[in-house]
C-alpha cells in the first residue's frame, strides 16, 4: 500500500520546483529501502521476495553461511550482477548479506535528469529507469568487486548523444565511480564502485533553431509588391483625366502595374515552395537557406521573373501598353 501510494505521488507531481522535486524524490527513495529492508530474513543458503507494481519493480535476495550461487537479478527494463557470496563471506559474524534491487518506472517525475549538470547547453535525456540497490541488514557493506547493471533503452537512441552512467546523490545526478562498460541501440551496461540510485542520461546538442527570415522575406516582398500595385492603381483611376494626355505616362503606368501585379504572383509561388519543403522536411529547410535561398537570390527570382515577362511582352507587342482605359 505504501509503494503504491508514493507511486501515485510520482505519476501526479507537477512541482516545477527543482529542491521541491529533490526533496521529496530523496524522502521516497529512502522509505522504500527501509520498507523493502523488513523483508529480509536470515537464512542459512538463500532465499528471495519479488514484487511487482504498476509503477515498481522489487527484487530482494538473501544468502546465508551456506549459499553457494546468486542469481542474477532482473526487473522489465534493467538487471544487476553482483558478487553477494563474497560480501556475505566479509560478514564475520553472520556470514550472510541480502541486495534490494528495486526499478521505479516513474521516478523520473521527481529526479529529472535536468539535476544532471553539465557545463555545456546540452538536452539531457533520461534513458533508463531508476533503479536503486541496497544490501539491507548486512553489517558489512563493502564490495568486493564492481557492480554491473544492465539497463535497457526506454527511448529512442541517438548515436551522436554522450550516455552517462549516473548515481543520484542528494541533491543532483552525478558519475563518479560509475563508467559505460558497453553499448548498442538497445541497452546498456554500466560499472559502479558503489550502491545507491542509479540512471542512464543521454546529453545531445540542442537542434539549431530554425530561422523564418526565408519565409520572411516571400512575404514582406510579396506584401509590398501588392501594395504598391493596388496604390498606382488607385492613383492612376483618380487622376485618370490627366494620365490620358500623356500616351508614354500612360504606358509606363501600365506596365509598372503589370510588373507589379507579376511580382505578386511570382513571390505567392516562392511562399508555397517554401511551404512544401517545410512541411516535407524541416531540417531541409535550414541547408537550403544556407545554401540556395538567401534573401538575395529570392529577390532576384521575385522581380527578375516578372520583369522578363513585362520586357518580352513590350518587345513583342510594344503597342499592348497605354490605352485609354
Amino acid at each position: 500500500m505504501v509503494l503504491n501510494a508514493s507511486e501515485k505521488i510520482l505519476e501526479s507531481s507537477s512541482s516545477v520546483n527543482p529542491t521541491e522535486l529533490a526533496y521529496y524524490g530523496n524522502r521516497v527513495l529512502k522509505a522504500n529501502e527501509k520498507l523493502i529492508s523488513t523483508s529480509v530474513k536470515q537464512t542459512e543458503t538463500s532465499a528471495s521476495v519479488s514484487l511487482t507494481l504498476a509503477a515498481v519493480e522489487v527484487e530482494v535476495f538473501m544468502v546465508g553461511p551456506h549459499g553457494t550461487k546468486i542469481p542474477r537479478l532482473d526487473t522489465t527494463n534493467s538487471s544487476v550482477d553482483i558478487d553477494l557470496i563474497g560480501i556475505a563471506k566479509n560478514n564475520n559474524e553472520t556470514r550472510s548479506a541480502a541486495v534490494a534491487f528495486m526499478s521505479y518506472n516513474t521516478m523520473e517525475n521527481l529526479l529529472k535528469p535536468d539535476f544532471f549538470n553539465t557545463s555545456d547547453d546540452m538536452v539531457k535525456t533520461m534513458m533508463s529507469t531508476v533503479i536503486s540497490a541496497t544490501l539491507p541488514k548486512t553489517t558489512n557493506t563493502k564490495l568486493t568487486k564492481p557492480v554491473n547493471f544492465t539497463l535497457k533503452h526506454i527511448r529512442e537512441f541517438d548515436p551522436n548523444g554522450s550516455l552517462s552512467c549516473v548515481y543520484w546523490n542528494i541533491s543532483e545526478w552525478i558519475v563518479d565511480g560509475c563508467s559505460v562498460l558497453k553499448t548498442n541501440s538497445s541497452y546498456t551496461v554500466c560499472s559502479c564502485v558503489h550502491l545507491s540510485t542509479f540512471a542512464l542520461i543521454m546529453q545531445t546538442s540542442r537542434p539549431p533553431e530554425w530561422s523564418p527570415g526565408v519565409n520572411n522575406v516571400a512575404r514582406i516582398n510579396l506584401c509590398i509588391s501588392l501594395l504598391l500595385a493596388h496604390l498606382l492603381f488607385l492613383l492612376t483611376q483618380q487622376f485618370l483625366s490627366l494620365i490620358r494626355r500623356h500616351q508614354v505616362l500612360c504606358a509606363v503606368i501600365s506596365g509598372v502595374l503589370h510588373f507589379l501585379f507579376l511580382s505578386g504572383f511570382v513571390w505567392m509561388f516562392i511562399e508555397a515552395v517554401l511551404l512544401f519543403i517545410c512541411v516535407k522536411n524541416l531540417s531541409q529547410i535550414s541547408s537550403i537557406n544556407r545554401e540556395v535561398l538567401s534573401s538575395g537570390f529570392l529577390c532576384v527570382i521575385g522581380y527578375t521573373v516578372a520583369l522578363v515577362v513585362v520586357g518580352v511582352s513590350v518587345g513583342l507587342v510594344p503597342g499592348g501598353y497605354g490605352s485609354e482605359h
